[in-house]
């Protein structure tokens, strides 16, 4: 019990969420009865086989692809490795030029600069105040040796949904392929690699309520991508290493009640987050909404605190029972501020003191009145230890 409650309020969302109890009975057989290697001939390979095939077609149906387009990885990092580093390799002699954003998961990021060390050049655009890429950009920074365009369909850290299907239709003018991070985008807004031009999509399940350590990659049929890693034969010759079947069962039954149950959590949860952000800034001076006012995921809440410091607030809140972060929980260690909130045109000493809550399906109204209760007391208290704030008398 924290400070009278029987239960923490977690509101970290965007880092992982929990898995369901309906997906963790669909794994279970999968450990204990259908356990066979899905590369093997027998009859226990079999049916792992048939079970892992029945999961794919879910993923695809949930993105409107079909099944010979979702390839299985250990996860959104390696599934943006892929896209990135397997699109350069294969199209090296047409060309060495990506262009991202400067607000990518570092797991886009990293891979772009580990490619500009062997001789590729990268075009980081800008985004705007809100965090938003503008396609005339992505037509401006494209050149004859343009091999990929990769920007996320949704930032894990202010929420932000990117205008995809222009930006995808640019590259297309130009033939180019274009790669979407979704890893925070499925399950919260509506993902159709058609109508949206996508050719290449990560995705993780841990996200909506999958387990960790699955995720997958699309890749449009015809588009050449070299495979990431050297060994086995599995999927289809292009991601080598034995399948993960439970955790890809698990992911199966997690996208399909993600989607079905997308519209009405959505708006569900949008109601608890405007809320959370007008109490914040109603009770809260010098305090701002990072990321878009509208434009944003259902779930997601970030603000910047000035005169005082993210992880003080995180401390804080924890001692009350309550789980927030201050930006990608991949970064949560790093004392340098957010470089989303840095590329939006925030000083450091601002972006040193945001914090994001991210509502999911557990959170109620009532922890919605809790942190608007124990918030205000917080930010009050460390911004009168502060010695940046103006109301010091040291």
């Amino acid at each position: 019990m924290v400070d009278g409650r029987s239960r923490p309020i977690y509101m970290d969302h965007a880092a992982t969420t929990p898995v369901r109890p309906e997906v963790v009975e669909e794994m279970l057989p999968c450990f204990l009865e259908r356990f066979g290697n899905p590369s093997s001939i027998y009859a226990l390979a079999r049916e792992a086989q048939v079970t892992m095939e029945r999961a794919r077609g879910r993923v695809a149906a949930a993105i409107g692809a079909s099944t010979d387009e979702i390839f299985f990885t250990s996860g959104g990092t390696e599934a943006d490795n892929w896209a990135i580093k397997g699109v350069a390799a294969a199209n090296r002699k047409k060309g060495d030029h990506i262009v991202t954003s400067a607000i990518e998961h570092h797991a886009v990021l990293h891979p772009c600069q580990a490619l500009e060390k062997q001789g590729y050049r990268v075009t980081y655009l800008p985004v705007d105040e809100f965090g938003r890429v503008e396609p005339a950009s992505v037509e401006e920074a494209i050149t004859e040796k343009t091999v990929l365009v990769s920007v996320m369909a949704a930032n894990n850290e202010i929420g932000t949904i990117q205008p995809v299907r222009a930006i995808a239709g640019v590259t297309h003018d130009h033939g180019i392929l274009f790669h979407t991070d979704a890893v925070q985008a499925i399950g919260a807004i509506p993902i159709d690699v058609d109508a949206l031009g996508i050719d290449l999509l990560s995705l993780s399940a841990h996200k909506f309520g999958g387990p960790k350590g699955t995720g997958a990659l699309y890749i449009r049929r015809g588009t050449r991508v070299k495979p990431l890693m050297d060994g086995g034969a599995q999927e289809r010759g292009r991601r080598a290493g034995t399948e993960n079947v439970p955790g890809i069962v698990g992911m199966g039954k997690a996208i399909d009640l993600a989607v079905a149950e997308m519209p009405q959590k959505s708006a569900w949860l949008a109601a608890m987050r405007d809320r959370l952000i007008r109490g914040i800034l109603d009770s809260i001076p010098d305090t701002r909404l990072n990321g878009h006012p509208t434009e944003r995921l259902a779930n997601n809440v970030n603000m910047a605190f000035r005169y005082v410091e993210g992880e003080s607030i995180l401390l804080s809140l924890d001692a009350l029972g309550i789980a927030g972060s201050t930006g990608s929980a991949c970064t949560s260690a790093s004392l340098e501020p957010s470089h989303v909130l840095t590329a939006c045109g925030l000083p450091p000493e601002h972006a040193h003191g945001s914090l994001r809550l991210t509502l999911g399906s557990r959170n109620t109204d009532e922890d919605v009145d809790y942190v608007l209760s124990a918030l205000p007391r917080v930010i009050e208290r460390l911004r009168e230890m502060s010695p940046l704030s103006p109301n010091d008398n040291a």
